[in-house]
C-alpha cells in the first residue's frame, strides 16, 4: 500500500523536528499503522534553509498554496503559527478536502 503523503507548512524548529521524527520512525509507523506516512512536500519562505534541512527527501516550495493544491497530498500539517496566514491556509486546505493537523493554539482559540 502506498504511503500517505503529507505536506508541511513551515519548517522552523517544530517543523524540522516533525520532519526528522517521521523520517526516523518510518518502519515503526508502517508496522503499527499498516501504512507509511511520508512528508513529501515542504513549504517555507526560506527555501534555502528548508532544502538544507530536508535534502532530497521532500520537494521544497516557497508558496504553501502549492502544497494545498497538490492532489497527492492527503494531510497538511500547519506549523506556521499565529492567526493570519495560518488561518487562511488551514481554511483553504479544509476546503480542498485535506486533513489538517495543527497545534496552533491561537488559531484554534
Amino acid at each position: 500500500m502506498e504511503p500517505i503523503q503529507v505536506g508541511l507548512l513551515g519548517i522552523g524548529t517544530v517543523g524540522g523536528g516533525t520532519f526528522q521524527v517521521l523520517a526516523r520512525n518510518q518502519e515503526e509507523i508502517r508496522r503499527r499503522a499498516g501504512r507509511g506516512i511520508e512528508i513529501t512536500m515542504v513549504a517555507d519562505l526560506d527555501t534555502a534553509r528548508a532544502r538544507a534541512l530536508v535534502g532530497d527527501r521532500a520537494k521544497v516550495v516557497g508558496d504553501a498554496r502549492e502544497v494545498i493544491a497538490n492532489p497527492e497530498i492527503s494531510i497538511v500539517v500547519e506549523l506556521i503559527g499565529g492567526c493570519g496566514i495560518a488561518r487562511e491556509l488551514v481554511l483553504e486546505a479544509v476546503r480542498a478536502g485535506k486533513h489538517v493537523v495543527t497545534a496552533n493554539k491561537a488559531l484554534l482559540a
